[in-house]
């Protein structure tokens, strides 16, 4: 399965993201390549625009086309939006399959779950394709299946 890596950043705190994120910087500061996949995120223009001047380091896609969050639109409108993601979990098959990358981080694909979008076992075999390139997931909640594909897991919680 290569030497690259998993990381999962979990749990109802704030901050997933932005740990993610640090890791990208830290990585692409020592040469490397990142892509960042983000999902369910809606279409906020300022977190894209402020990663954008990061570029060609660090690359973030978006494939959703709604500007409100999954959870705010209606089944017809989650079924669009479900497509679109399809699209990016593709894109995500083909960055692993390509190493295109040195770093992948799957922002919020663990919502995916929550939403029946895909299935533990289907984000299983995406990671599996990982070879050299390491890989980071986030989102709320953890399948305990995640677990024993992962190098690491950081449970991210509110204490105060």
């Amino acid at each position: 399965m290569g030497n690259g890596i998993v990381q999962i950043y979990c749990g109802v705190g704030k901050g997933k993201t932005t740990a993610a994120l640090g890791q990208a910087i830290k990585e692409a500061s020592q040469g490397k390549s990142v892509i960042i996949i983000q999902f369910l995120k809606g279409k906020s223009e300022e977190e894209i625009h402020f990663i954008s001047k990061l570029e060609p380091d660090i690359k973030l896609f978006r494939f959703e086309k709604s500007n409100a969050c999954f959870d705010q639109l209606t089944k017809e409108q989650q079924e669009e939006e479900r497509m679109n993601i399809k699209n990016g979990l593709n894109f995500a098959k083909k960055v692993l399959d390509t190493g295109e990358c040195d770093v992948l981080i799957l922002d919020e694909i663990l919502g995916l779950l929550d939403y029946k979008v895909i299935t533990a076992g289907e984000l299983i075999n995406l990671i599996q394709l990982k070879e050299e390139t390491n890989v980071i997931l986030t989102g709320r909640t953890l399948d305990e299946k995640l677990i024993a594909v992962a190098d690491s897991v950081y449970n991210i919680e509110i204490i105060k």
